[in-house]
């Protein structure tokens, strides 16, 4: 993600979490000022942190800020012994297109041999699913948990992967 990705991923949040206090620009910024990993899925198709990869359907070099397409976003925090996952999105029109799944793939290569931690609407069946088929376990119940719609959440854990 970059600077002029903010924008674009800011309504793009609104829209996906409009009833549980979705991320402002401010909060944007505040994560990539922080060093954590976010990528950006667009119109060119894949998640990558290099600006002329990840924005824009260009071939011929990077797109301009104005040519911004953006499918999907995803970050993460890393501490030295887990990690965890921010936020996922992926806008209506590209949902259940693998989007979503190679946007956690790139999130968990980046989590290296860290636990991972992620909270996720109960009533979110899809994304459960694809959490569990990438190795999640359920392990928590958050009543209450988004807001302003007092929606519940499952906390989930991607455990440590074994040495070796």
């Amino acid at each position: 993600m970059r600077w002029w990705d903010i924008p674009a991923i800011a309504a793009l949040e609104r829209v996906l979490f409009a009833t549980d206090s979705p991320w402002t620009e401010p909060m944007f910024w505040s994560a990539l000022a922080a060093g954590h990993h976010y990528v950006v899925w667009s119109a060119a198709g894949r998640p990558s942190d290099d600006p002329g990869a990840a924005v824009g359907p260009q071939a011929d070099g990077p797109a301009h800020p104005e040519n911004i397409v953006i499918l999907g976003y995803a970050g993460l925090a890393t501490g030295p012994d887990d990690a965890d996952v921010q936020t996922i999105g992926v806008a209506p029109q590209a949902q259940g297109s693998g989007i979503g799944r190679a946007l956690l793939r790139d999130l968990l290569r980046a989590a290296g041999n860290r636990a991972v931690y992620l909270e996720v609407r109960t009533d979110n069946a899809p994304a459960i699913a694809l959490y569990e088929s990438e190795g999640f376990a359920r392990i928590g119940l958050r009543r209450r948990y988004y807001q302003p719609s007092g929606a519940d959440a499952y906390t989930m854990l991607r455990r440590r992967p074994p040495p070796g």
